[in-house]
């Protein structure tokens, strides 16, 4: 598995603290009938130095639809305690 960081996003909340995440493509294999395997996608958050951080392997074999997720998900700012509801409305 291999990561590819595709965006670091900052926000204030209502508060003013901040939140920094960054956000990866996660390029895997994925197994499929007969012992063949495609190349699949998925994501990462991750918060700064380690925090906070989720991933969800093996969402599509499709790079453009990945693209397409990565884009909502900057775009959005979601955060790693909402991204599998996120994917899940998407899906």
């Amino acid at each position: 598995m291999r990561e590819l960081l595709v965006e670091s996003c900052q926000e204030e909340d209502e508060e003013g603290a901040g939140h920094r995440f960054d956000y990866f493509v996660v390029v895997d294999q994925m197994e499929v009938s007969g012992g063949f395997a495609c190349e699949s996608y998925g994501v990462r958050i991750a918060g700064p130095d380690g925090g906070e951080s989720i991933c969800v392997p093996n969402i599509t074999t499709s790079a453009s639809r990945i693209d397409e997720l990565m884009e909502l998900l900057t775009r959005n700012f979601v955060t790693p305690t909402t991204l599998r509801d996120v994917i899940n409305d998407w899906l």
